[in-house]
């Protein structure tokens, strides 16, 4: 999902998130959670015991049981040092996580002061505050992928020269990179 006001959605606490279930035969949607801040991209694990999605505004990646005893379980997978922006399964095992931005200090406390949060979305224009966002994380000029396995541990963490990763995808030996800001995707070969 590309959202053009993501910034907002990020500022105003937003908690219309949903992760549905389609069941083709019965042409059925089923939601399996509701209320979630931001969700962004899904993964299936190898076995498919359980789910995996990028919680952008609460930075981490969250795990949902499908089977198992624990079927229909949520747990935090991985606490994350910045705004996940997708999530793909890696042939090598686990996960890759594109990170789009990191949270520092100033983000946090913005984030910490919903008033202030408030403030900013009445007050500034939504292209202004996304623009001005953008421009800082290019200036910063670097981009963060991790691969997490299933039990969350971090087992590769890559920074490259590009900002705003939105999407690391591992083929054969490269890992190709994609970004909301930049006109172009990276190749890396690992």
């Amino acid at each position: 999902m590309y959202c053009r006001s993501y910034i907002s959605v990020i500022l105003s606490g937003d908690k219309t998130g949903r992760l549905m279930k389609y069941e083709q035969e019965s042409k059925q949607v089923t939601i399996l959670l509701s209320n979630l801040s931001f969700p962004n991209g899904v993964a299936l694990n190898k076995d498919g015991s359980f789910l995996v999605f990028a919680d952008t505004t609460d930075c981490r990646i969250s795990k949902y049981w499908l089977t198992t005893p624990r079927a229909g379980k949520l747990e935090t997978l991985s606490q994350l040092p910045g705004f996940p922006d997708n999530i793909k399964r890696s042939p090598r095992g686990g996960f890759w996580v594109a990170i789009h931005s990191p949270r520092n200090k100033i983000v946090s406390w913005i984030l910490s002061c919903p008033k202030l949060c408030n403030a900013l979305i009445r007050l500034l224009p939504v292209d202004l505050i996304t623009t001005a966002y953008a421009v800082l994380a290019m200036s910063r000029g670097s981009g963060l992928a991790m691969r997490i396995s299933e039990e969350g541990e971090v087992l590769e963490t890559l920074r490259f020269k590009m900002s705003s990763i939105s999407e690391v995808q591992e083929k054969g030996d490269r890992l190709w990179i994609g970004s909301i800001n930049l006109p172009f995707m990276g190749l890396y070969r690992i």
